[in-house]
């Protein structure tokens, strides 16, 4: 089933659109569960009420469930598709009202929860609940054997020699349900009516028909797995031969492997190469920085430099002014103020001089702390793209090698995926002047 939700408030406009019997031949109401009232006014009035107890507004969780247009769900489909939702939401235990409408020759129906717990008076938060109902949606197409869309579909009813980087990463995660696979053989099987048609059929999904060992007819995927026509469509081996023929013009299955190795790898050199545009593009803004940062950085220094420089030589104008010249420096030269003074001038100096290079100390040391910090996004920017690299590098070592039997791997290494690192944008820090 297809299956919209959001969360929401109006109590009393979502009763009486869902209770509309103008625009809907038949409005049953199947199920009111956790209510003390038995109607659906009556029962999301309720979800209300408990919710001034508490700061949530969007007190109520509406979830429309939409089964394809050739098939009729019956009751008990709704009440499993609900419970389903429910148990992947986190609304198990919440009051809840299920409301099945029927119009234009098709059944439909809304169910809605109160998202207030009832114990602790708080909402229940549902985080991500749009993924987690897709998945739910995709379940049901697969349990009750209907066609899945495209959005719901592993590899969106594509060849994955199709994929962009991206889409292989995605589908490189994500365990292809084998009642899926079973779907596009049936459908391929369906829509054609001889080998040529059938083998195109199954190309458009990233399935090569191929020449079995005992000249039957067998699929392989971009992974080289085989797979036999007659079990994946449910047709028996004599219907398979009926409607494809021989298949002695077709190449056997390691001449296939070969051609899907030569394929994949060849798009598998594509995505290195645009990964490394990409991998330069990413860099770029963080190598803008360095410049940007080295060009602030000297420019502070030279500020600081060129003050330290001013006010050293308006401090040594000073303390040059305290000595006394002619008969008056005589005089100071023979009572020994003269000596007294320049041994002032002299520890002023010094202190003056340690005072300029504890500064120039202090500025190096925050903008190390700046350049490092920048530099530690840097590392992780290159750490994953190295990861990135490493992990296409593996898949086109594992297309282009043999497949090893079962009884031949000792071990098998984790392909880590990681994520890109995220940064917070880089505080300037303090401004220094002398």
């Amino acid at each position: 089933m297809i299956i919209k939700a959001s969360q929401r408030s109006g109590a009393v406009a979502l009763a009486d659109h869902l209770m509309n019997d103008r625009d809907n031949d038949h409005v049953d109401v199947i199920d009111i569960d956790g209510f003390v009232a038995d109607d659906l006014h009556g029962a999301f009035k309720e979800a209300y009420a408990i919710s001034k107890a508490t700061q949530c507004n969007q007190f109520l969780f509406s979830v429309s469930l939409n089964p394809p247009e050739h098939a009729v769900a019956t009751d008990d489909d709704f009440r499993d598709t609900a419970s389903r939702v429910a148990d992947a939401v986190g609304l198990s235990d919440q009051p809840h009202a299920i409301v099945v409408h029927e119009k234009n020759g098709r059944r439909h129906a809304h169910a809605v929860w109160s998202r207030i717990d009832g114990v602790e008076l708080k909402a229940i938060n549902l985080p991500h609940y749009k993924n987690k109902l897709r998945d739910v949606s995709r379940d049901l197409f697969l349990d009750h054997g209907w066609i899945l869309p495209d959005g719901l579909a592993t590899y969106g009813n594509k060849s994955p020699l199709n994929f962009t980087l991206e889409e292989w990463q995605q589908a490189k995660r994500q365990n292809l349900d084998p009642r899926e696979i079973k779907q596009t053989f049936q459908n391929a099987w369906d829509r054609s009516d001889n080998q040529t048609s059938f083998k195109n059929a199954l190309e458009e999904r990233g399935y090569f028909l191929a020449r079995g060992d005992r000249r039957g007819f067998v699929a392989l995927d971009v992974d080289g797995n085989v797979h036999a026509i007659a079990k994946w469509t449910g047709v028996k081996s004599k219907d398979v031969k009926a409607k494809l023929g021989s298949p002695e013009d077709l190449h056997s299955v390691d001449e296939t492997k070969s051609q899907i190795r030569s394929k994949v790898s060849s798009q598998m050199r594509d995505f290195i190469a645009k990964a490394k545009n990409r991998h330069s593009t990413e860099m770029h803004p963080l190598r803008e920085e360095v410049t940007s940062m080295a060009r602030a950085h000297r420019q502070e220094r030279k500020t600081l430099k060129e003050g330290q420089a001013k006010r050293w030589a308006d401090e040594t104008k000073v303390r040059s002014l305290r000595l006394n010249g002619g008969l008056r420096g005589l005089l100071d030269k023979v009572t020994g103020k003269s000596k007294a003074t320049r041994q002032q001038n002299e520890r002023e100096a010094l202190k003056a001089a340690k005072r300029d290079q504890q500064q120039r100390d202090f500025m190096i040391r925050e903008q190390m702390k700046e350049r490092q910090k920048l530099q530690g996004w840097i590392n992780k920017l290159k750490i994953k793209q190295r990861a990135e690299r490493q992990n296409l590098a593996r898949d086109i070592a594992s297309i282009l090698r043999p497949k090893l039997r079962p009884e031949t791997i000792k071990q098998q290494q984790p392909n880590l995926v990681m994520q890109p690192a995220t940064r917070p944008r880089r505080d300037r820090g303090p401004s220094f002047t002398p």
